[in-house]
């Protein structure tokens, strides 16, 4: 090991070359080049492959991430990737879009001796985009076909992790959704930059030929309720996430041209995607030529300013109430935002949008941040007579999501919420108040990163393969 591992003193930190800033602002392209087969060994070789891995520790999926580097600085590739799928259901996304600077690089043991950290997610990325270009990516192969029929709604990240995990153990699954793609958020939410979305519909391609079936433009409540689909199933999951926009109480938020960032990002993806978009054709919600202004401070913010100079904005802030350092998005999405051109408005708030029927200027008070809250983080507060105007053409808001009203919207006000609005679930198994429910993902633990939706869905899937284990043993008992 000692001649292949270890070689953090010696090779230097190296992720793959970004695309030129200018050439880059001019598409939706993915910023980051692939790294060559030399280049993916060295720096994987860099591990020092720790007694106590922290990078695995930090990773909500727990990725066996020192054994998979070593096996690349061997040039094992089929190994890594069969290592790194184990725990990992979409690892070619997750290498893509986890914050890594906040989970497992953060937490790299060189990193913190500093000498930088191994660039793990980009190793993740490569190991698989790999293995799918070499054909070791393969549909799964159903040796015990089960009678057991499981329906999960939702089609983003924890709804297809729990049903891959599930058709593995040869149960019929169906997933519902109400878009006309399956992905969720990875398809509609998160730009092409960031991930290109042939890297998600290969994904849902491989579990349609897996056997799995999609049945999509449905809305639960509307097509069928809740109970009803209790009754066509043994099993339900519950995945929708949670889409619903935090709002922003202050005078003028009825103004046109005010939208949620969900709407704007939505609408963006559907024209790369070569959907007909009426309300971008029209330049509604097209940034072309506009003064955009971007209200949050998180990657959902991040992508709607970089979404903005890409459709050719003629200026992007971003007002955000507390400083840099305080920002809860990842700081490496903040660095490319600078770079291609983004002004942030540090230390600021919205007070009031002005216009007569459409925003046309934000009066945004000046903030100090004060003692920290519970959470650790200062309080902002705001500056008396610090107010100043800011020009806008378009405004987006990006403050956060919180969940519908499902109780409602599935027909079943039996189903128990929390004080958030999240369905209220067992800590240990995911199973909601109701018999054979269960829920996972964001629309439990509110709005989260895609891995941690990964994470809840697989445990999800154990969940449930225990209940109708049980259930099947009781039958066998009756009969």
């Amino acid at each position: 090991m000692s001649e292949k591992m270890l070689k953090f003193v010696k090779i230097g930190q190296q992720t793959p070359p970004k695309r030129d800033v200018n050439n880059r602002k001019d598409d939706f392209n993915e910023i980051y080049d692939e790294f060559i087969s030399d280049k993916a060994k060295l720096q994987s070789s860099r591990c020092s492959q720790c007694g106590v891995p922290f990078c695995q520790v930090h990773c909500p999926l727990s990725n066996n991430i020192p054994d998979w580097l070593k096996l690349t600085a061997e040039g094992r590739l089929q190994e890594a990737y069969e290592l790194s799928q184990s725990t990992n259901n979409m690892p070619e996304v997750c290498g893509r879009i986890c914050p890594q600077d906040r989970l497992c690089e953060g937490n790299c043991v060189i990193e913190q001796s500093g000498h930088g950290t191994v660039t793990i997610g980009s190793m993740e990325k490569y190991i698989t985009d790999n293995a799918w270009e070499q054909g070791w990516v393969k549909p799964i192969k159903v040796t015990n076909e089960k009678k057991q029929s499981i329906g999960i709604i939702g089609a983003g990240p924890a709804g297809l992790a729990a049903a891959e995990q599930l058709r593995k153990d040869g149960y019929q699954i169906t997933v519902y959704d109400r878009y006309d793609r399956p992905g969720g958020l990875l398809i509609y939410g998160i730009p092409n930059f960031k991930l290109e979305k042939f890297v998600v519909e290969r994904r849902t391609n491989l579990l349609k030929e897996s056997g799995i079936n999609f049945v999509l433009n449905f809305e639960v409540g509307k097509d069928l309720t809740l109970d009803q689909l209790r009754k066509k199933h043994d099993a339900l999951l519950i995945a929708t996430g949670v889409y619903k926009a935090r709002e922003i109480n202050i005078p003028g938020s009825d103004l046109d041209n005010i939208f949620p960032a969900m709407d704007f990002l939505t609408a963006s993806n559907k024209k790369g995607l070569g959907d007909q978009v009426e309300a971008f054709d029209k330049g509604t919600l097209n940034a072309e030529g506009k003064d955009i202004v971007v209200i949050g401070g998180g990657d959902t913010a991040m992508d709607c300013v970089r979404t903005s100079i890409r459709q050719k904005a003629k200026s992007v802030k971003c007002l955000y109430r507390r400083d840099k350092e305080n920002m809860p998005g990842s700081a490496r999405e903040v660095a490319n935002a600078e770079e291609e051109g983004v002004e942030f408005v540090w230390l600021s708030s919205p007070k009031e949008f002005k216009g007569k029927n459409k925003i046309e200027k934000i009066i945004v008070d000046q903030i100090e941040l004060g003692e920290p809250d519970e959470t650790g983080r200062r309080k902002p507060k705001i500056k008396d007579g610090s107010q100043y105007e800011i020009k806008a053409d378009m405004v987006i808001k990006s403050l956060g999501f919180d969940p519908e009203d499902l109780p409602n919207l599935f027909g079943n006000p039996n189903l128990k919420v929390t004080q958030w609005g999240t369905i209220k679930a067992d800590f240990d198994t995911l199973e909601t108040n109701l018999d054979g429910v269960f829920a996972a993902g964001d629309i439990v633990r509110g709005a989260s990163l895609v891995v941690w939706a990964i994470k809840d869905g697989r445990d999800a899937a154990v969940s449930i393969k225990k209940f109708l284990q049980s259930k099947e043993v009781e039958k066998n008992k009756v009969a």
